[in-house]
């Protein structure tokens, strides 16, 4: 029998199947960039952890991936001796394996205790937490350890970092002793279950369902939508289909397929997805479109930000999570129907958002409409702007309220079933500019690869010529974001494009 670690257990309280495939079909796992991200949050905010709870250095890491399982195990067992703190800790017992992110004594021998602490890079205690610190507490008290207590740690999002490596205070303790102590039984009959379900010669048969993406997106999803009966038009395709009213569609006997969805139970914008996907016509109010975008007149901005968040702060005045902007693309276009171009990038990691916001009110101008898609991300982080540098918040509410979002335009005026119900822009361009794409692009397509992107240029160790690479890869993403917006609005008012 193997021992089943606290991931793979956690894996199970999520679905079956997808234990099952960790333990047996692995090569079917399809990780994304936006996982890998996490990971490495994940890694970063244990990293500041450690030194919160070990400020004088004392304290031993167990690192599993240099000596191999066994061996860590057993210098796990040999540190209990210590008074010392101990960090990934590992313990095997009753079929299960868990690291423990932090172990701190309490009291001298031959009375010693221990102290658990799991440290988490989310804002707050989740469930599936609560599993994992349950998990951890049992096997540990199971291998032997006498332990005293347990703890939740996650970041404290209202915390400010003052700079200079400072970090005390970003992390925020919560105890959970008693509900994990008391959640023994619980867990080992998980351990039976999962250890019973693993040795299946065939895997479980689990539909899909808002399970593959709570806790978090399941790496396997893309497998088991394989294994399912593809509908010829999907009933994802509706808008909100998860909505309480579309959730009133599947019953007993969900509906897999647009063509039995029906209309008494949708909404407006339901039903037009509906009825254009299934004739295969699209649906364009243009004399609508054009009549609501020409109240607003000329000159004309077209605006997109990229923006980087960090859960341990980077820079000095700014808290976990904290959206901060370090690129702007900016399409200007006269009264006269000429198109010009500016752009933001700032490489030097330092902080950008004061230079950021600068160059935004240079580019913006005085006048004129303020084109975004899906408003509510730029104006948001032109307020935080405004905010943070008191000098600068008069030119940047001006252009906060000149800001026109051309999102709900489309939704009123424009589907096309190639969008597949959704009115993101990479869905609209093929459809109103299939002469531009985004697969075109070299490196950077969207905007969680953006972000990584941009943490590789700003590293110290990032040669010269990779960040030109990635500078330049940076400004052509967001540049066609907005050169997208142009072709779109130009779409909408029936004007012809001319590119810059």
């Amino acid at each position: 029998m193997q021992n089943l670690s606290k991931s793979k257990l956690l894996a199970f309280r999520q679905c079956p199947k997808r234990l099952w495939l960790e333990v047996n079909r692995p090569n079917v796992r399809e990780d994304t960039s936006v996982t890998e991200a996490g990971f490495q949050m994940g890694r970063e905010v244990g990293e500041i952890a450690r030194q919160l709870y070990d400020p004088e250095g004392v304290g031993e890491l167990v690192d599993a991936k240099l000596g191999g399982l066994g061996p860590a195990l057993a210098r796990s067992a040999a540190l209990l001796d210590s008074s010392a703190p101990i960090f990934e800790a590992g313990f095997a017992a009753e079929g299960a394996l868990a690291f423990v992110d932090i172990m701190l004594p309490l009291g001298k021998e031959p009375k010693r205790s221990w102290r658990i602490v799991g440290v988490k890079s989310s804002t707050s205690v989740k469930d599936y937490h609560r599993d994992d610190i349950a998990i951890q507490a049992f096997v540990a008290r199971a291998a032997g350890v006498p332990l005293d207590s347990v703890a939740l740690a996650h970041i404290n999002s209202d915390w400010l970092y003052p700079g200079n490596e400072q970090y005390r205070g970003l992390l925020i303790e919560n105890d959970l002793t008693d509900e994990a102590f008391e959640r023994s039984d619980e867990v080992r009959h998980w351990i039976a279950v999962a250890q019973n379900l693993i040795q299946e010669r065939s895997e479980p048969k689990v539909g899909l369902g808002t399970h593959c993406h709570d806790p978090s997106k399941c790496s396997f999803l893309a497998y088991c939508r394989s294994q399912e009966p593809q509908a010829e038009f999907p009933i994802e395709w509706l808008p909100r289909w998860q909505n309480k009213s579309s959730r009133d569609l599947n019953g007993t006997e969900p509906i897999k397929d647009l063509r039995d969805a029906p209309d008494r139970l949708l909404s407006e914008i339901q039903k037009r997805v509906k009825a254009h996907t299934l004739s295969g016509e699209p649906f364009f109010d243009q004399i609508g479109a054009a009549a609501e975008l020409a109240q607003f007149g000329m000159p004309a901005s077209f605006l997109d930000f990229e923006t980087i968040q960090f859960a341990v702060p980077f820079w000095e005045n700014t808290r976990p999570y904290q959206q901060i902007p370090f690129q702007f693309s900016h399409h200007g276009l006269s009264q006269t129907g000429t198109l010009d171009h500016l752009e933001f990038l700032n490489l030097s990691g330092d902080d950008p958002s004061k230079l950021f916001a600068e160059a935004l009110i240079t580019a913006c101008g005085h006048v004129g409409p303020v084109f975004v898609y899906n408003a509510g991300f730029e104006v948001a982080r032109i307020k935080e702007l405004g905010e943070r540098f008191p000098s600068l918040n008069d030119p940047l509410t001006a252009i906060s309220e000149r800001i026109v979002d051309l999102l709900p335009i489309a939704r009123r005026y424009y589907y096309h079933p190639s969008q597949e119900g959704s009115w993101s822009i990479k869905s609209l361009l093929p459809a109103i500019a299939s002469d531009i794409s985004y697969d075109k692009l070299d490196g950077v397509k969207d905007g969680s690869m953006a972000a990584t992107a941009y943490i590789e240029a700003i590293h110290p160790k990032t040669s010269f010529k990779r960040r030109d690479q990635i500078r330049r890869q940076l400004l052509d993403y967001c540049s066609l974001d907005t050169y997208a917006l142009v072709r779109l609005w130009q779409h909408f008012v029936g004007q012809i494009h001319h590119r810059a």
